[in-house]
């Protein structure tokens, strides 16, 4: 049976002239003029910085609070606003009401593409993870555009070229990357290391050394996977998403390198544009017995794209995966089990990445296209009932299946016994991967502290914590028996982000000039304990890093404001009149 193609590509971008050229880099001229010509007072410089609370992620305040002492030094007024992290999500990536948010940023950047939602002017208006920051800059853009055609040593030069214009435009300042430690108990399952990061289906590589332990108990402070298995909602998942476990994508990256997966062969068909044909694994069921065929394969590109599926006036797409999805140009259903894809202007490599999507049955969520109202966002922000559902229970294709939830509570979930990697036969995918999951259910159990969290190891009660435990608990895992100390570079980072729609966060010099007063060194220090890897890019770590850019080398890093953590006051001022500005007689930064 042959499908029409489904044309789920972006249109391309009318040029943001009138957001990016000139008005921002003079914006502190600009204000004083307009100070001038409507006889008003020059008002003080104050930014309000939001984050999550203690209780969710110690660090991510104690940066802020850090950050806002700093800021208060150099004149400039600052707030500290603690909310919980699905508000502090809402607030920033859905309602962009913000002039500063601080933590760890929950998307895994491990390719120069992945940066193109972040960055690229055509996002700057629209809600989710693209572009929080409602940045606009069309030499990022034509920078952004040309990794993703080019290959090999090329794509590198762009990539170091981005990397670079990031850190001297600052829409947001890279922190650094914490080392997540976790407590996990080894006289059951054995393999911890990397279990949980970049994704939990990590935990199928774990070893079962005691044949009587059937259920993996895996504990975490965040309550929302308890209440909220949506895998399009980006309020509710963090970098390691536990939804991997319950959807397949056609391929996954594991270790770098990109599997097969749902498909069981991907044949690369074409080069301009870049095709590539897919084939499903046989017998693909998704958890409520119906078949996975090549027409869910078509929807779920398609849905990703606009979740309205054209019901509604404007297009209104999926939060987490619009860079993913804008490779894609259409899809065609070729039979029941095989797919065409051809991508939009892009590099083979570069395509492989809107691979990784997870698929969505048809027959579910086609009923979630109409439009829905949700408690917090501004009005006139359209959303559908795609990105509102808890999508409880959920019903993907993956190696577990959804048994019970409580919310703020626990999730369970048990092996899916008709997935591919549990029945017998070749998979060609790493051995690690190919036996499926060892053990039968999966408990994720919320608790209220860290500390509760390691107690519940020592005593037996769980087995892992799925999320990083804070550093004043390393010497209670220590002295624990039958329990190690895992301790993993994190895959998300966290971030100081700027909302440059909003004025003087308009200017990238003034914002070059927050980020010199963000003393990483200091902060790794006094609030990590030395549990992260300092960074200026977000791609640190990978092989995409150029040289000058590493954390070793000095003349690309951005230069403190002070030294040893104390900010240098003169110098500060100095700075920031050169920049334009002014200070009042009670030494405010105004505008």
């Amino acid at each position: 049976m042959t499908r029409r193609s489904r044309d789920v590509g972006v249109s391309r971008r009318s040029l943001l002239t009138s957001l990016t050229a000139g008005a921002a880099a003079t914006s502190g001229c600009l204000n004083r003029i307009r100070t001038l010509a409507g006889r008003r007072e020059p008002s003080t410089v104050s930014l309000s910085i939001k984050t999550p609370p203690v209780d969710e992620d110690p660090f991510a305040i104690g940066i802020a609070r850090q950050v806002g002492a700093w800021f208060d030094a150099a004149g400039i007024r600052t707030s500290i606003q603690p909310m919980t992290a699905k508000e502090l999500y809402q607030q920033v990536l859905v309602n962009h009401n913000f002039d500063m948010f601080v933590g760890q940023f929950p998307v895994h950047i491990d390719d120069p593409d992945a940066l193109y939602p972040m960055l690229h002017s055509t996002y700057a208006v629209e809600r989710g993870l693209q572009n929080p920051f409602g940045y606009t800059n069309l030499l990022m853009d034509d920078l952004l555009e040309r990794q993703r055609r080019e290959s090999g040593s090329a794509r590198g030069a762009v990539a170091a070229d981005i990397q670079r214009q990031l850190v001297d435009v600052a829409p947001f300042t890279v922190i650094g990357f914490p080392n997540t430690i976790r407590a996990a108990r080894t006289d059951q399952f054995t393999g911890w290391n990397d279990a949980f990061d970049p994704s939990p289906v990590n935990l199928l590589g774990l070893n079962r050394v005691d044949e009587s332990a059937e259920t993996l108990r895996a504990t975490t402070p965040d309550g929302r996977p308890t209440t909220n298995l949506n895998p399009l909602m980006a309020s509710y998942r963090g970098p390691s998403d536990v939804t991997d476990l319950l959807y397949d994508p056609l391929a996954r990256r594991h270790q770098g390198t990109l599997h097969p997966w749902a498909a069981a062969e991907l044949t690369w068909t074409g080069t301009d544009p870049v095709e590539l044909e897919a084939t499903l694994r046989e017998e693909m069921l998704w958890h409520d017995g119906e078949q996975l065929t090549a027409e869910d394969v078509t929807f779920t590109y398609e849905f990703v794209q606009d979740t309205s599926m054209g019901t509604l006036d404007q297009t209104v797409p999926a939060l987490r995966f619009r860079g993913r999805s804008s490779l894609v140009d259409s899809v065609t259903a070729v039979d029941d089990h095989t797919v065409r894809i051809r991508f939009s202007d892009c590099s083979q490599s570069v395509a492989g990445r809107a691979l990784t999507v997870p698929l969505l049955p048809e027959h579910v969520w086609s009923d979630r296209t109409g439009q829905a109202e949700l408690s917090g966002v501004d009005v006139g922000a359209t959303t559908t009932e795609a990105l509102v559902t808890d999508a409880v229970p959920p019903v993907g294709s993956g190696p577990m299946v959804y048994e019970a939830a409580t919310p703020r509570q626990q999730l369970v979930l048990e092996r899916y016994e008709d997935h591919f990697l549990h029945r017998e036969g070749d998979t060609d995918l790493p051995s690690s991967l190919a036996g499926g999951a060892p053990f039968e259910r999966f408990e994720l159990q919320f608790v209220g502290s860290d500390a509760s969290s390691v107690d519940l190891i020592a005593n037996g009660d769980a087995d892992a914590s799925a999320l990083g435990v804070g550093p004043d608990l390393t010497d209670a895992i220590g002295d624990a028996s039958d329990v190690s100390l895992q301790l993993n570079r994190s895959p998300a980072f966290y971030i100081a982000g700027f909302n440059t729609r909003r004025s003087p966060l308009t200017n990238p010099r003034f914002r070059a000039l927050l980020s010199r007063l963000i003393d990483r060194a200091t902060l790794a220090t006094s609030v990590f304990d030395g549990y992260v890897e300092p960074t200026v890019s977000p791609l640190s770590g990978t092989t995409w890093l150029p040289t000058d850019l590493s954390w070793s080398q000095s003349d690309r890093i951005i230069e403190f404001l002070g030294h040893d953590g104390i900010v240098d006051v003169e110098a500060a001022r100095d700075a920031f009149r050169a920049a334009g500005y002014r200070y009042n007689e009670q030494g405010r930064l105004i505008q």
